[in-house]
């Protein structure tokens, strides 16, 4: 008899079952759960810690990676797991980020979610499995969760939807949504496309719905089997009685200071009132140190207050703290060559939210390399967002980015990456940098429009600007607003954040988070709609300052060509032990990547010393034609003539009686040695027999002829081959050295 009392519930999803699993696993952590699906596996675990005196929710939500999982060893130099990557930072903010909202306002427990794949099969996404398994652990554990939550991906493949695609088809997929949410409401989504309309978003969201609602079911039927009893709490109260004797004293002054248009003297004249208010309502009267507790209950009162003002206006008055209409978007100034020795880059300001974005282009060999349990193993385009304190007025930690700042990247690098050209096109790797100068709103949608930009300044030739914009809802009964470009206290005082970012011709990401579950279908059609209104109006403003790609890099930028040579040239280019691309590396101060199927990519400081390298390249590589001009070395003479180098193991015959032209030789070398360099011309091509002939270039017969006429001069050889060598051959040694000087993958030198 097993001493494991499991139980197990499981249900299909888009043609696969996913499998919740109790009791085995963890058995000491507040709740467990396995979460399968084909061969990937999830181990999820919820934990309530200690209870803590804090005016703030103490949630934690981990994703740990472990490269076992897929049978893999860190490639770090310690060969183990260090910080988490990007990809499990973004998955904990999925599960974080719909969940969070629905703990009980009060609750103060240390709250640990903590996620550990424990086999990935790459068919069936982690992620997915993650955001499923932590709800139903905090489902079964004592944690007071009022509904559960699901979550599944909606791909776009071939124009048809697809319910949790295989991972393995992701990069071909036209939409990737990932949804969170309980069987009442949408909660969570993010999306990256390339470039959908707003109808097939709603149409994919009501499909995930459906399948949501499933998971939810599933989640429920194992919290009746293993949930554990659920902690009470009790959720602070605040006084109406106190909230309306608050409004009586300072409603008017505070319904004045929420008006101020200005962000900081907005705070300030709001701060200010509540001191008077916890003057007023808090203070000691025998001159003792005011209740800590009375001053707390005057405090939310207070917040009580402030909120409701502020929501009432702007849902039931339609009017916003900074004057402007639903629909309308704050001023708006953008510049690019800011930094005049970035590679590219642009400013952009709306209202009180200013980012400036940097491009640095770089060669192949700069490419990110990605070590995480997915297919994907390097990256040449990445986003990076940074958030200092000073942007909005504070003084801090600069300790690297938070995952809010990893959040926020990558939502810019997924709106941006469907307008990047492909490596064959524009074969640089690309990193973005955005930096938040000053914050008021949304400052990962400018990042988004910054970031455009400045990738269009730096001669990246983008398909299409992209532009984002800030959505937010205000609802109150029955009446509700959408808002345009939110700015941060309507994004804090809000039911939705709801960010769009896209082309003109539709969208390429999209997040959002509601806080509400009376936000219906249509509602979110309202929001689209009047997002996509706000994202041409900005697009707009952009063009008018950089309307298109510049045709030319920047000169402090590299220089890379790339083209391609038949693939049995590539010994010839490389050479002996690498000599010959070593000696072009030297020469040219360039690095030359070279692929097995003869691309070759040169990058150089500037675009003289590539296009000359290049040049070198292909006369190396080519095969001889009639007409081709070469400076070559005499290799060899013989009775007959002189072999002369043309390329790398490509040799011509100058025949003896074109050594000297218009005199008789008796002898080759009463002319010509050994390591002499000639400027010949080739007027003979045999391939069959392995035969290249060779004129002077300053051969009168020679001189100033196209290559049709060449074909009549002859190359005045009408004798026997002597010593069999023909009239000209490639050097068994280039094959010797191809051989010697390849290796299997790609080469960097």
């Amino acid at each position: 008899m097993s001493m494991f009392e499991v139980s197990r519930v499981s249900v299909e999803i888009g043609g696969d079952e996913i499998s919740f699993e109790a009791g085995k696993l963890a058995r000491q952590a507040g709740g467990a759960v396995v979460a399968r699906s084909g061969d990937t596996m999830v181990l999820c675990t919820a934990t309530a810690g200690n209870l803590r005196d804090v005016d703030f929710l103490p949630l934690t939500v981990d994703v740990e990676e472990r490269h076992y999982a897929a049978g893999k060893i860190p490639g770090s130099f310690f060969r183990r797991e260090g910080r988490a990557g990007e990809k499990a930072t973004l998955t904990a903010r999925m599960i974080d980020r719909p969940l969070r909202p629905l703990f009980p306002k009060g609750w103060r427990y240390d709250t640990q979610i903590v996620c550990q794949p424990m086999s990935v099969d790459y068919e069936h996404t982690y992620d997915i499995l993650a955001m499923n398994g932590a709800s139903a652990a905090v489902a079964i554990s004592p944690i007071p969760v009022p509904t559960h939550v699901g979550a599944v991906r909606i791909g776009k493949l071939d124009g048809d939807f697809v319910v949790n695609p295989a991972e393995e088809s992701a990069e071909e997929l036209e939409m990737d949504l990932v949804v969170s949410g309980s069987s009442d409401a949408i909660l969570m989504v993010e999306c990256g496309a390339n470039g959908v309309t707003e109808a097939e978003v709603l149409d994919a969201l009501d499909i995930a719905h459906e399948e949501i609602k499933k998971i939810c079911a599933a989640i429920e039927e194992l919290r009746g089997k293993a949930g554990k009893e659920k902690l009470e709490i009790e959720e602070p109260k605040i006084d109406p009685g106190l909230v309306e004797q608050i409004r009586s004293s300072h409603g008017t002054k505070l319904d004045e200071a929420t008006q101020i248009p200005e962000k900081l003297a907005r705070q300030d004249a709001a701060k200010a009132v509540e001191e008077e208010v916890l003057q007023h309502y808090a203070s000691a009267s025998d001159g003792e140190d005011p209740d800590p507790e009375r001053q707390a209950e005057v405090s939310r009162a207070f917040e009580e207050l402030e909120k409701e003002i502020i929501r009432r206006r702007i849902a039931i008055d339609k009017k916003r703290p900074d004057g402007r209409a639903e629909d309308e978007i704050r001023p708006i100034e953008c510049e690019v060559d800011v930094s005049p020795r970035v590679h590219g880059s642009a400013l952009f300001t709306r209202g009180e939210t200013q980012i400036l974005s940097n491009v640095a282009l770089g060669t192949s060999r700069m490419d990110m390399r990605v070590d995480n349990l997915g297919l994907v193993e390097s990256k040449t385009l990445w986003h990076h967002y940074n958030f200092p304190p000073f942007s909005v007025g504070e003084a801090g930690f600069m300790r690297g980015p938070k995952r809010r700042d990893i959040g926020h990247g990558a939502l810019a690098e997924r709106a941006l990456v469907a307008t990047i050209p492909s490596q064959e096109d524009f074969p640089y790797v690309i990193r973005v940098v955005s930096e938040t100068l000053e914050s008021n709103g949304s400052s990962s949608m400018g990042s988004v429009c910054a970031s455009s930009m400045a990738l269009m300044a730096a001669g990246v030739p983008v398909s299409s600007v992209v532009a984002g914009v800030a959505m937010g809802l205000i609802k109150e009964g029955d009446d509700h607003v959408v808002l345009t470009d939110i700015a941060g206290v309507e994004d804090h005082l809000g039911d939705m954040d709801f960010k769009v970012a896209g082309t003109s011709e539709g969208i390429t990401a999209l997040q959002m988070d509601i806080k509400i579950s009376g936000v219906t279908f249509q509602i979110l059609g309202e929001a689209l709609e009047q997002a996509r209104a706000g994202r041409l109006f900005i697009l707009d403003k952009m063009r008018e300052t950089i309307p298109e790609p510049r045709k030319e890099l920047s000169r402090y930028a590299p220089r890379i060509e790339q083209i391609k040579i038949d693939p049995e040239k590539i010994g010839a280019l490389i050479g002996k032990g690498g000599e010959t691309i070593r000696a072009l590396s030297e020469e040219f101060e360039a690095d030359i990547n070279v692929e097995d199927d003869g691309t070759v990519q040169v990058y150089a400081p500037s675009g003289a010393l590539v296009d000359a390298c290049i040049a070198r390249i292909e006369a190396m590589t080519k095969e001889a034609e009639i007409g081709d001009r070469f400076t070559g070395k005499v290799v060899k003479t013989t009775a007959f003539g002189a072999f002369i180098e043309l390329t790398k193991g490509t040799d011509g015959l100058l025949h003896i009686s074109n050594v000297k032209p218009g005199e008789r030789v008796s002898a080759v070398e009463d002319v010509l040695k050994q390591g002499d360099e000639l400027d010949v011309t080739v007027v003979e091509v045999d391939r069959e027999r392995g035969r290249i002939g060779l004129r002077l270039s300053s051969d009168p017969a020679v001189e100033g002829k196209a290559a049709d006429e060449l074909t009549q001069v002859g190359t005045g050889d009408s004798g026997p081959r002597g010593g069999g060598d023909g009239g000209g051959r490639e050097r068994e040694r280039l094959d010797g050295g191809r051989g010697r000087g390849r290796s299997g993958g790609r080469r960097r030198h």
